[in-house]
């Protein structure tokens, strides 16, 4: 099963709406299952029920943040590991720092496992999965080439553009 991706226009400098602008590729991802069907998914043809894995991962879910507390590295083997960051404000002397009031935006963070990342690095095929501009979301790109060009050429190039002498400009220039 291929990842769907929208094609979406951006400016190059995001706090000026005016400058020039390109395409980028962004995820266009698929509603997540609820948390009962994806253990079912993830037990099936397996001698485990998914009330099983799913008490497994509610534990997990008590088990991580008590242990990041504690200044724990938390590894879930095959998948990654859970660590906490947080920002820091600067004391011009060591006996000046209160951590109270100087370390702040404590985030945990997720950190995938090598083998894993390059697992779905390796395999994953990508989908056209259309476009959006200007508050319009078009089911493909083909959709997007017959709605804005309206009796010119709709064969998308890969990669994306026309250049010039290639064919794919109008007759206009």
């Amino acid at each position: 099963m291929a990842y769907k991706y929208k094609l979406v226009e951006k400016s190059l400098e995001p706090g000026n709406p005016d400058s020039e602008k390109n395409w980028r590729g962004t995820p266009a991802s698929a509603t997540p299952l609820s948390g009962k069907a994806m253990t079912r998914a993830a037990t099936k043809n397996t001698t485990m029920a998914p009330i099983e894995l799913e008490a497994a991962l509610d534990l997990l879910a008590d088990f991580i943040p008590e242990q990041l507390l504690q200044g724990h590295t938390v590894t879930i083997p095959g998948l990654g590991y859970f660590r906490l960051t947080f920002k820091s404000k600067g004391s011009d002397t060591v006996e000046g720092f209160d951590p109270k009031e100087m370390l702040y935006d404590v985030r945990p963070v997720f950190v995938v496992d090598k083998a894993f990342r390059k697992r779905v690095q390796d395999n994953i095929e990508f989908e056209d999965g259309g476009v959006q501009k200007d508050g319009i979301s078009y089911a493909t790109r083909m959709d997007y080439l017959h709605a804005t060009n309206p009796g010119g050429s709709t064969t998308p190039t890969p990669g994306g553009g026309s250049e010039p002498g290639s064919g794919d400009e109008d007759s206009f220039g």
